[in-house]
C-alpha cells in the first residue's frame, strides 16, 4: 500500500478522498489551512493510525518528510462565494499552491492529480463541452480569478510534465455534490436545501432555464481514484452527463424535501454559463468510468445530511 497526500484534505471533496484513500489501505496525509475546509469533516479519521493531518498553507510551505507514492491537489476555494471573497488567495493557490505540489512530486517521484473544473470552459460555445474545447473565460470578470487560477494550473502542470517528465493526471470536475458541502457554501445544492428544508422562498438566478448537471460525490471519488492511478496525463472531463435546468432542480429538491417553499427569481451574477454538461467519453473509454448513484438518491442522502446539521446548528 501507498502513501499518499491530498492537499485541501478537510474540503468537501478532500475528506471523501481521505476516506477512500484510507479504506483502500494507504497511509494518508491530509494538508489544509482551513481556510473553506473544516476539522470536522475528518474528525472521525484521527483515531486511525495511517491518517495524518497537516494545517498548512501550501502557497506558503509544502512538505513532507519520507517518501510519497501520490499527491491529490485540491486545494482551493471552490464555491463563488468564496472565491468572490478571497479572490488573491484563489489565484495564489492556484498558482503558487500547485507550483508547491509540482514540485514536491517531482522530489518524491510521485504520481500527482491536480483537481482543475469545468470552469476553465467559461460560459461555453459549444454543448456538451469536450476535453479539446479552449472554452470562453472572461479573464478580468469577477469569476475570472477562478477560471484563470484553474487554467494556469492546468498549463504549469503540463509544463512539469513535458519538461520534468512528472508522472501528472488533470481532472476536470463539473458540478459535485454531497454530504460535507458548507450550508453557507453559496452553491446551488446548499443553497436550495437548506432554504427547502427551512421552508424559505428557494433563489433561482437569472429565468432558471440555465442548465447543470450534478455528480454524486461518491461517482467523483471513484473517477478520480481511477484516473489517479491511470496512464493519462491529459484532461479528463469527470461529472454526470444528465442535464437538467436550474428551475426544475429547484422544484426537485423542494419535493423530495417536503417542503412548502414557493421559488422567487433574482438577476443572473455576471457571466454566468447558460449550459454546463460533460462530455465523458474519454472518462468512458479510457477509466470504465460513469456515474451509478441516481440524482433522486444522491439528493436523498444529502437531504438527509443537511436535516442533521440543521438540527445540530
Amino acid at each position: 500500500m501507498g502513501r499518499v497526500l491530498i492537499t485541501g484534505g478537510a474540503g468537501f471533496i478532500g475528506s471523501h478522498l481521505c476516506e477512500r484513500f484510507l479504506g483502500d489501505g494507504h497511509e494518508v496525509i491530509a494538508v489544509d489551512n482551513l481556510l473553506t475546509g473544516d476539522r470536522d469533516n475528518i474528525a472521525h479519521l484521527f483515531v486511525n493510525p495511517k491518517f495524518t493531518f497537516l494545517e498548512q498553507d501550501i502557497t506558503n510551505y509544502l512538505y513532507v518528510a519520507g517518501p510519497l507514492d501520490a499527491i491529490m491537489h485540491f486545494a482551493s476555494p471552490a464555491s463563488p462565494v468564496d472565491y468572490l471573497e478571497l479572490p488573491i488567495q484563489t489565484l495564489k493557490v492556484g498558482s503558487i499552491g500547485t507550483h508547491k505540489a509540482l514540485g514536491l512530486a517531482r522530489a518524491k517521484n510521485a504520481r500527482i492529480l491536480v483537481a482543475s473544473t469545468s470552469e476553465v470552459y467559461g460560459d461555453p460555445l459549444i454543448h456538451p463541452q469536450r476535453e479539446d474545447y479552449w472554452g470562453n473565460v472572461n479573464p478580468i470578470g469577477p469569476r475570472g480569478v477562478y477560471d484563470e487560477a484553474k487554467r494556469f494550473l492546468e498549463a504549469l502542470t503540463m509544463a512539469y510534465h513535458r519538461t520534468h517528465g512528472v508522472n501528472t493526471r488533470i481532472a476536470r470536475i463539473f458540478n459535485t455534490y454531497g454530504p460535507r458541502m458548507r450550508m453557507r457554501d453559496g452553491r446551488v445544492v446548499p443553497n436550495f436545501m437548506c432554504q427547502a428544508l427551512k421552508d424559505e422562498a428557494i433563489t433561482v438566478y437569472g429565468d432558471g432555464s440555465q442548465t447543470r448537471s450534478f455528480c454524486f460525490v461518491e461517482d467523483l471519488v471513484e473517477g478520480l481514484t481511477r484516473l489517479l492511478w491511470s496512464d493519462e496525463p491529459m484532461p479528463v472531463n469527470l461529472g454526470n452527463p444528465t442535464e437538467m435546468s436550474i428551475h426544475d432542480f429547484a422544484v426537485k429538491i423542494r419535493d423530495l424535501a417536503g417542503s412548502k417553499s414557493r421559488v422567487v427569481f433574482r438577476d443572473l451574477p455576471v457571466d454566468d454559463p447558460k449550459v454546463r454538461q460533460p462530455d465523458i467519453t474519454r472518462a468512458r473509454r479510457i477509466l470504465g468510468w460513469e456515474p451509478k448513484v441516481s440524482l433522486d438518491e444522491g439528493l436523498e442522502r444529502t437531504i438527509r445530511f443537511f436535516q442533521q446539521k440543521l438540527k445540530d446548528a
